[in-house]
């Protein structure tokens, strides 16, 4: 567990990632990162919630259609 100091710039509040997650998650400056409300609190990541479901979905449509996939590549 990392606790996040919340510091004022300007009319703002931000959070100070320390450096070891800050490499860990690749971010630079600009970088953007997710938000999301659980059940069980907030979650922050670098990618998109929304891209994970379509990644889901696509791969259950290859599992389900895999033979027609398969022959239409060749």
């Amino acid at each position: 567990m990392v606790a996040l100091k919340v510091k004022a710039i300007g009319d703002t509040l931000a959070v100070v990632l320390p450096d070891d997650v800050r490499t860990r998650l690749a971010l630079t400056d600009g970088s953007t990162l997710h938000l999301t409300e659980t059940p069980d609190g907030y979650q922050i990541t670098p990618q998109d919630p929304s891209e994970e479901l379509q990644m889901e979905v696509a791969r259950d449509v290859m599992q389900r259609y895999r033979n027609a996939l398969r022959e239409l590549a060749k």
